[in-house]
């Protein structure tokens, strides 16, 4: 039986939240903030505790690289290591083959056959839902989060968003990627970074739209 402290259901909440509210997991920084600790490294060793009890998984050069074990939910424990197999399919059968989308051109399609430099096959635990494409990600705006130039941002299909999720949006010949934030007719297009600013669009705005949600992040190391 899966046994968690007090504090490691904490953080087991703490993660699953935030991917169900914006689709990432947190990072350790924003862990040892929402629970008082005073340096990342002690979220650091209560994640790595997670993971010895099989209650998560850590992906090695993904910057939010922590995903929950299917079936493994706080506050419920998970009988014997049978459970936890259960959660993990042969590794043969979990590659998900992604396009990905370079740059897109005004008006057409952001899946446009033009725009797809190539397909990458990746494992889908890695994201918190199943992801229709990845887009590279251009410029600094989100670095504060942790999406960086040249980044592949994994992306699900919506044309609708929560307060708070990482969105894809088209803005006439620009492809952006934002925190979404609605109230009343007004969406506001946040970056993470001090160095930008806002987007302010009205909602009737005819060369805007919503591309998709942003689902998780692949980034290379070389």
């Amino acid at each position: 039986m899966l046994k968690l402290t007090a504090r490691q259901e904490q953080i087991l909440n703490l993660i699953r939240e935030a991917i169900e509210n914006t689709g990432f997991p947190p990072t350790r920084a924003e862990i040892a903030a929402e629970l008082g600790f005073r340096s990342a490294n002690a979220a650091e060793e209560h994640l790595q505790a997670l993971a010895r009890k099989g209650a998560i998984e850590i992906a090695p050069g993904t910057s939010r690289g922590i995903r929950l074990r299917e079936g493994v939910v706080p506050g419920k424990s998970v009988r014997g290591r049978a459970a936890q197999q259960m959660a993990l399919p042969h590794p043969a059968l979990m590659q998900l083959s992604l396009p990905l989308v370079g740059r897109v051109a005004a008006g057409s399609p952001i899946l446009a056959q033009e725009h797809i430099e190539s397909t990458y096959n990746v494992d889908p635990a890695l994201f918190a839902s199943k992801p229709d494409y990845l887009l590279k990600v251009r410029g600094m705006s989100m670095r504060d989060i942790g999406i960086l130039d040249g980044d592949l941002l994994a992306v699900k299909k919506a044309d609708a968003a929560r307060n708070g999720q990482i969105v894809v949006a088209r803005l006439g010949d620009e492809v952006t990627v934002k925190r979404y934030k609605k109230s009343g007719s007004l969406i506001e297009l946040l970056p993470e970074n001090p160095d930008f600013k806002p987007i302010v669009v009205e909602q009737d705005r005819e060369d805007f739209a919503l591309e998709g949600l942003a689902v998780g992040l692949l980034r290379s190391w070389n």
